[in-house]
C-alpha cells in the first residue's frame, strides 16, 4: 500500500477566499454567519446563513465555459486552482490517467427551478439554454473541473448528504493507496442560496437569530438552537509520497486512516455507535490508538440531537482521554456537501500555522459533553493527530485520519 499525502489545498468559504484570509478568520475566531434580509420576505423560520462576499470568478474562465457551470463549481474551479498552485503540480503532470478529481455533493438546486422559470417565461424548452443540464446535475462539479483541467483519471461526484466532502477525500485516498491512481484532486461543494434551503427551514433545524447572528450557531452549548446553513467549495491535493518526495513537493501533511459507517437506524437522527465506529476504522487504518489523537475536529452542527448523538461517540471512542475538540462549524455554519473536506482543509491550515481553533459561542456545555475537552478559545499550539469527523443524513458517517 501507498502512503498518501498533501500536498496542496485551496478554499473558498464564508471565512475568507484565500487561505491566508480563512486562517486569519480561524485564529481569531471570527464568524461568516449573516441574516439574510431575503429570507424573512421569504417566510423563512431563520433567516441565518453563512455568506461568501467578494468572490468573483477568476478571469481564465470565459463566459462560455461559466455557462455550463454552477456557482459552486466555479468556486471549486477557484480553489482547485489555488490548490494546484501550492501543489506546485504543471499542468502536463496532472493531464494524464493516473491523475482523478472526486467531489462530494449531493444536489445542484438551483438550476431546475431557473429552468421551469424560463419555461413559464418562454414557452418553449428550447430557449432554456443548453448549458442548464448540465448546471443542473450533482456531478457538475466534477464534470465541468474534468474538462478544463483535462485530467483523465477517475472523474465522479459522491452523494452521502453531510459527509459527502469526508468520503471524496477518503475515497481519493484509497484509489492512491491501492495503486490505481497518483494524485486525486478531491474536495467537496455547496451551493448557498435560499432556494436549496428553504425546505429544510421548514423542518425546524435551523438557528433562532438569538442577540446577533455571529452568535447563532453554537455546536455543544446547552442553549444552541439548531444549524445555520452554508456553503462554498474546498479541495485538497492528494498525491503517492514517493511521487511527491521526487518532484520535491512540499508535503503539508499525511492522510493516514479512511473509516465509514452507516447507523442503519433512523433518516435523520444519528445513532450512538454509527461514528465511534467509523472512527475506530479509520484508526486501525492508520495503525494508531485513541491516545494518539490530540486533536478532534469535530462534526457538530449545533442541533440538539446532533451534538448529543456526537458527544457520546466520542466518549465511546476515546473513554477516559478525552483530546482537543472544537467545532468549526461555529464559525462556519454548516457547510453541508462540502464539510468534510473542508475540515482537511483548516486543520491543514492550522498545523501550518501553529494554532487550534476554537469552538465559538460555547458558554455552558450540554450536560451530554461533560468530560471533553472542548475549547472555547485558540489553542497556541500545532495539531499533530487528527481525527475529522463528518456525518449526514441516512446515518452515513466518515472519519479521516490526518498527521502533520
Amino acid at each position: 500500500m501507498h502512503e498518501v499525502v498533501i500536498t496542496g489545498i485551496g478554499i473558498i468559504s464564508v471565512l475568507g477566499n484565500s487561505i491566508e484570509s480563512v486562517s486569519t478568520a480561524l485564529y481569531r475566531g471570527q464568524s461568516g454567519v449573516i441574516i439574510d434580509e431575503e429570507r424573512i420576505g421569504l417566510g423563512f423560520e431563520s433567516p441565518l446563513t453563512g455568506a461568501i462576499t467578494d468572490f468573483a470568478p477568476s478571469s481564465s474562465l470565459t463566459r462560455k465555459q461559466r455557462k455550463t457551470m454552477t456557482d459552486h463549481a466555479v468556486q471549486a474551479h477557484a480553489a482547485a486552482m489555488e490548490a494546484l498552485e501550492m501543489s506546485g503540480l504543471q499542468p502536463e503532470e496532472w493531464q494524464n490517467d493516473q491523475t482523478g478529481i472526486i467531489f462530494g455533493c449531493d444536489s445542484s438546486c438551483l438550476a431546475p427551478l431557473e429552468h421551469v422559470r424560463l419555461l413559464k417565461e418562454r414557452g418553449e424548452t428550447a430557449l432554456i439554454g443548453s448549458g442548464g443540464v448540465f448546471r443542473s446535475m450533482t456531478s457538475n462539479v466534477t464534470m465541468n473541473l474534468n474538462t478544463l483541467l483535462k485530467t483523465q483519471g477517475a472523474s465522479w461526484s459522491l452523494s452521502s448528504a453531510c459527509s459527502s466532502g469526508g468520503h471524496a477525500v477518503g475515497q481519493g485516498a484509497v484509489l492512491i493507496a491501492s495503486g490505481q491512481q497518483e494524485r486525486i484532486i478531491c474536495g467537496g461543494a455547496q451551493e448557498i442560496n435560499w432556494q436549496s434551503m428553504c425546505s429544510f427551514d421548514g423542518l425546524g433545524a435551523f438557528a433562532s437569530v438569538g442577540n446577533s447572528p455571529e452568535k447563532a450557531c453554537r455546536p455543544f452549548d446547552k442553549d444552541r438552537t439548531g444549524l445555520v446553513p452554508s456553503g462554498g467549495a474546498a479541495v485538497v491535493i492528494l498525491e503517492r509520497r514517493d511521487l511527491a518526495v521526487k518532484r520535491n513537493a512540499t508535503i503539508l501533511g499525511t492522510l493516514c486512516g479512511y473509516g465509514f459507517s452507516s447507523d442503519g437506524e433512523h433518516l435523520s437522527v444519528p445513532s450512538k455507535t454509527g461514528l465511534s465506529r467509523a472512527g475506530e476504522m479509520a484508526l486501525n487504518n492508520s495503525s494508531l490508538i485513541p491516545g494518539d489523537i490530540d486533536y478532534v475536529c469535530a462534526h457538530a452542527t449545533a442541533t440538539p440531537a446532533g451534538d448529543i448523538a456526537e458527544a457520546t461517540n466520542l466518549k465511546n471512542l476515546f473513554a477516559d482521554h478525552s483530546p482537543v475538540i472544537s467545532s468549526l462549524k461555529s464559525m462556519t455554519g454548516h457547510e453541508l456537501w462540502m464539510s468534510g473536506a473542508s475540515q482537511v482543509v483548516y486543520t491543514t491550515l492550522m498545523a501550518q500555522k501553529g494554532f487550534i481553533a476554537p469552538n465559538i459561542n460555547l458558554e455552558t456545555l450540554t450536560p451530554e459533553a461533560e468530560g471533553l475537552n472542548i475549547t472555547p478559545k485558540t489553542i497556541e499550539r500545532p495539531p499533530k493527530k487528527v481525527l475529522c469527523n463528518s456525518a449526514g443524513f441516512g446515518g452515513t458517517n466518515s472519519c479521516l485520519v490526518l498527521s502533520y
